[in-house]
């Protein structure tokens, strides 16, 4: 299957970089290579990218697509140990600025046997770094219902995470689920039929696919491993595609971009100094131009912090 992937908001995710030659720049999330590419046009001869991914597609699809830049490195590992790969490459601080595209790529979604879609027959997989040993098929067979509850409830806000949890017990008891179909009807059959244009399984295939690659513990940690990493005046640009995602950048952003976080009857202030600087205090979305070409830019959101300290 060839490899396909729109990049989301590439001139504005690439352009809140402020790209400068000479400085060192990462890019988190590598897949099909455009927001990289981008970067790189702007950044040589003298600065350096350095492109995270975990997905062997995407980096034989991006590495033919960026072989003729000689200032790139391209690092099999995830973004989770951005700290640990630095290091190991002798760099100390993130001197231009890291662009996070969170989103999954539309081949991962769409190539049958990654078990991504509701609508296409695949073993329940869902995993975005082949190598690891937990999959979907783990959390459907062997979580118990209140963590399936749980789950369902707080990664995909779906209203009928308890019909929908007892229902896969009750199917495990006299066959495993092993199939993305399988799960599929199984969620329309024990819900009811409501009018809309979202699919039953869509919320439940969400809050699996984040169980299974810890996507919002994974965020969070290496925003705050980040910020340990920016030279001042470096900036990060992140661009999420769902409510808990972008709400966890809100957040970080805005407690590092506060002066003061003590109690109110605390007398004198002893925080230290704010470590960003809000670029747009509202979320950039994509322009509807884009929408019309690639319409799940549509739940895109990018925000953007400078480091000033």
């Amino acid at each position: 299957m060839e490899f396909k992937h729109y990049t989301v908001m590439k001139q504005e995710a690439v352009d809140a970089l402020e790209c400068k030659n000479g400085l060192i720049y990462i890019d988190c999330t590598l897949g099909g290579g455009g927001h990289s590419e981008l970067i790189l046009n702007r950044i040589s001869p003298d600065g350096r990218l350095i492109a995270f991914d975990i997905d062997d597609d995407a980096i034989e699809a991006a590495s033919k697509r960026l072989e003729g830049y000689q200032n790139l490195t391209i690092v099999k590992n995830s973004y989770t140990n951005i700290k640990k790969v630095l290091h190991s490459l002798g760099i100390e601080k993130i001197t231009g600025g890291v662009l996070f595209d969170l989103g999954a790529s539309y081949h991962q979604f769409n190539k049958a046997e990654r078990g991504f879609s509701f609508s296409k027959e695949a073993p329940l997989d869902m995993r975005f770094n082949q190598d690891s040993d937990f999959s979907a098929y783990d959390v459907v067979n062997d979580y118990s219902e209140n963590e399936l509850v749980r789950i369902f409830s707080e990664y995909g806000e779906e209203r009928f995470s308890k019909r929908i949890a007892k229902a896969i017990i009750e199917q495990r008891k006299i066959k495993k689920i092993k199939t993305t179909t399988e799960l599929s009807d199984l969620i329309i059959k024990c819900t009811p039929h409501v009018k809309t244009s979202i699919h039953p399984a869509t919320r439940v295939f969400q809050a699996i696919r984040i169980e299974v690659n810890q996507e919002l513990q994974n965020v969070k940690n290496t925003l705050n491993d980040v910020l340990d990493l920016l030279d001042v005046g470096a900036i990060i640009s992140v661009i999420s595609f769902h409510s808990l995602e972008d709400r966890i950048v809100k957040h970080l952003f805005k407690y590092h971009s506060q002066r003061c976080h003590c109690e109110k009857n605390q007398m004198i202030c002893t925080c230290p100094p704010p470590k960003l600087e809000l670029v747009n205090k509202k979320p950039i979305t994509a322009s509807e131009e884009e929408i019309s070409e690639n319409p799940p830019s549509r739940s895109a959101k990018l925000r953007i912090a400078r480091c000033i300290n």
